[in-house]
């Protein structure tokens, strides 16, 4: 099986590298292989230790996400785009659309078979129906109560983790994510992400130097910033006794 970044080890490499950023740069002035040790940090940068196509489950889906078949990553953003088009743009509802689909599947139907026997005379074709397979609603279902559940559980032990540093991230990402839901729809930020996934991983296969080496740099600039956090709001908090309450 593939091995996959979790968001918990995401995160644990952000906060990592942000801690120990100053240190090697520090370090790296005195030392004589300066540029081994940078290149081996960008190299597990997000710990991408594995292409890309691996870390993506290195299935059909990886091909689809990294243009593997142009022709197949192509028509799939298509849809989205049409899709997306229709309901924002020409403000089309889901059950209009519904109705329409069963009106002509309906209308197909009925013309096949009524007519069929006056083009064929000798044998009337049978009239396909559709049959939906319980298995596929039921892997569906499963699949995402499974990533509602992983990701519940990830925010209930940052919370619960005492990691501060981490908790942070973790409530800016949020808060972040609800401002972009108040500038747009859920569907126009569903769209955002499934553009975002068809093409932030291709540029990253063919730019991951270069992208490692810019990220690098602003982590860099983000640890002084929350160095001077630290220092002038965080480290003035005052901390409880804890062994003296349960000793009381």
């Amino acid at each position: 099986m593939p091995e996959k970044i979790t968001p918990e080890d995401l995160l644990n490499n952000i906060v990592g590298l942000a801690e120990s950023s100053s240190k090697q740069k520090s370090v790296s002035f005195f030392g004589d292989d300066k540029s081994d040790s940078v290149s081996s940090q960008l190299n597990r940068l997000f710990g991408r230790q594995k292409p890309v196509h691996h870390l993506l489950g290195g299935g059909k889906s990886a091909d689809v996400l990294l243009w593997r078949n142009k022709k197949i990553s192509a028509s799939v953003l298509t849809g989205a785009t049409f899709v997306w088009v229709l309901f924002e743009w020409l403000n089309y509802h889901f059950l209009t659309l519904v109705g329409f689909a069963l009106v002509l599947g309906m209308l197909a139907q009925f013309i096949w078979s009524n007519f069929s026997g006056f083009i064929n005379s000798r044998s009337s074709s049978k009239v396909p129906r559709l049959v939906l397979p319980e298995e596929l609603f039921v892997n569906i279902a499963i699949s995402i109560g499974a990533e509602i559940n992983r990701g519940l559980e990830f925010i209930q032990d940052v919370a619960c983790g005492g990691n501060l540093k981490q908790f942070l991230v973790v409530v800016a990402s949020l808060w972040a994510a609800s401002v972009i839901g108040s500038w747009c729809s859920f569907l126009t930020v569903l769209y955002i992400g499934f553009v975002a996934a068809h093409t932030l991983p291709v540029l990253y296969e063919r730019y991951g130097d270069q992208i490692d080496s810019f990220v690098y740099s602003v982590f860099g600039q983000l640890q002084n910033h929350y160095r001077n956090l630290d220092s002038s709001v965080l480290s003035r908090i005052p901390k409880g006794n804890l062994k003296a309450k349960k000793h009381d």
